[in-house]
């Protein structure tokens, strides 16, 4: 069965989150990673959404983070303040981010390109992005691969990262082995070195070359020692991601 880089991209979240895990997602293409690992194979991950949604059953794609589908046979409808205190107490295992840009410590710009008191764009900003960064295990972003997105040096830093190294996160009074987790992108899966904390290429999705990600990203990088090839999305994945998680392929793009 064909697939789009946005199933695929969707799957390969997806199969991340493992049964029992909690994660905090906001809507779009995380959403739908959560929703297809539930209905797959982990039917036991526990959801939360930062407006205060906590373990719900998810009946249909949600349009925002307060859509009344996020309390849905909700284990517990609490607030944003509920929300981050779990994360603070431990009991976030994922977060899925965004950005307008990342760099190669998996720091991350949501807030302006440009200088911040006069910028050329004005984005959202934090939301609860800083605290999910901040506190939860492990942060994962899901995003279109481009030079402009993946930079040297950010124009703001909204979310940190592993910030200058791999134990500059301790060093600055957060949680001791918590930090960026994955990247996922139209061109690759991509991790962490262990050794720096700088950004490195897991596998690469079929079809895709180390120098077409290399061609596509604004700092050094390089593949892991293990790298390996992305496994595709199995026709199991796509029929649940197309009838069940996203019928209307508002994220998916179908």
């Amino acid at each position: 069965m064909s697939y789009n880089a946005h199933e695929l991209m969707i799957c390969v979240a997806a199969r991340l989150l493992e049964n029992g895990a909690t994660v905090g997602v906001g809507t779009g293409a995380p959403c739908a990673a959560a929703m297809l690992a539930q209905r797959t194979h982990a039917p036991g991950l526990f959801v939360v959404f930062e407006a205060g949604g906590c373990g719900p059953e998810l009946p249909a794609m949600p349009i925002s983070v307060g859509d009344s589908r996020t309390y849905h046979l909700a284990t517990m409808a609490t607030s944003m303040i509920d929300i981050f205190e779990m994360c603070q107490r431990g009991m976030i295992d994922y977060a899925f981010l965004g950005g307008a840009q990342i760099d190669a410590f998996g720091n991350l710009n949501s807030t302006c390109i440009g200088d911040f008191d006069q910028p050329k764009v004005r984005f959202p900003g934090s939301g609860g992005g800083n605290d999910f960064a901040s506190l939860c295990w492990r942060t994962m972003v899901m995003t279109e691969h481009d030079p402009r997105r993946f930079v040297e040096t950010l124009d703001f830093t909204t979310s940190p990262g592993f910030l200058d190294g791999r134990d500059a996160r301790e060093h600055a009074g957060l949680p001791q082995d918590t930090g960026p987790y994955r990247v996922i992108t139209n061109l690759c899966e991509m991790g962490y070195s262990l050794d720096s904390g700088r950004m490195e290429i897991l596998s690469l999705h079929p079809g895709v070359s180390i120098d077409d990600v290399k061609a596509k990203t604004g700092f050094h990088i390089e593949g892991s020692s293990e790298l390996t090839e992305t496994e595709p999305p199995t026709d199991d994945e796509l029929k649940v991601l197309r009838t069940e998680v996203d019928p209307a392929g508002v994220v998916i793009g179908r």
